[in-house]
């Protein structure tokens, strides 16, 4: 089910999860936030080349938009989507902004979008993806842990460590203590930020 948010933008409703995919007070205004200001910018600084995992490809928002900075910025970018429950098409074909090009564009398949952005989606788990590249950006965007409690363990952060460069950064809007210190187990430093509309704080965390 498709929901306006506060900003104009659109989400979409879980029934599975009983979630929205995004912030009901703003969904581009939460992903540019969490994901772009405060992962992408951060990696652009620090990171010559990038290559960037999200956990919950969904609607596309966050790597729609990692694609616009991408070609703002001039910047070459590699990124990996997992989505374990794919939206169906005539949902993503409602949706205020148009992710309709990735959405298109085959599973378990690396794609060059254009010069700046190459882009991959695969239909699995987590739990089950296995790779061999490094990364040092990751777009953690699982539904909450009330939903999806299995998603924000200390064991799914160290694996992800394990999938990450030294000084590689990871964001969230999910600010839980349990979940700051299951990623400070995990080896990373976790910075607060403050958060979009109606959300107190956000994470950034660092992996040492």
């Amino acid at each position: 089910m498709i929901k306006l948010t506060a900003d104009g933008s659109t989400t979409v409703y879980s029934k599975c999860f009983d979630q929205h995919y995004h912030s009901i007070f703003g969904a581009k205004q939460e992903s540019e936030h969490v994901f772009i200001n405060l992962g992408l910018a951060y990696a652009l600084a620090k990171f010559e080349d990038i290559r960037i995992l999200e956990m919950g490809f969904g609607t596309g928002l966050n790597a729609l938009l990692t694609l616009e900075k991408a070609i703002a910025e001039k910047r070459k970018l590699s990124y990996t989507g997992l989505e374990a429950f794919p939206l169906e098409e005539g949902l993503t074909a409602e949706l205020s902004y148009d992710a309709s090009k990735l959405h298109q564009l085959p599973w378990e398949e690396r794609v060059e979008v254009n010069t700046f952005f190459d882009f991959k989606k695969m239909n699995l788990k987590l739990q089950d993806f296995e790779t061999q590249d490094k990364y040092n950006l990751i777009y953690y965007d699982a539904f909450a842990p009330e939903s999806q409690p299995e998603l924000w363990t200390q064991e799914i952060f160290e694996k992800l460590a394990s999938m990450m460069l030294c000084g590689g950064v990871l964001v969230t809007y999910c600010s839980k203590g349990y979940v700051q210190r299951n990623l400070k187990a995990a080896g990373f430093k976790v910075e607060k930020h403050p958060g979009p509309p109606r959300k107190r704080e956000v994470l950034r965390a660092i992996l040492q």
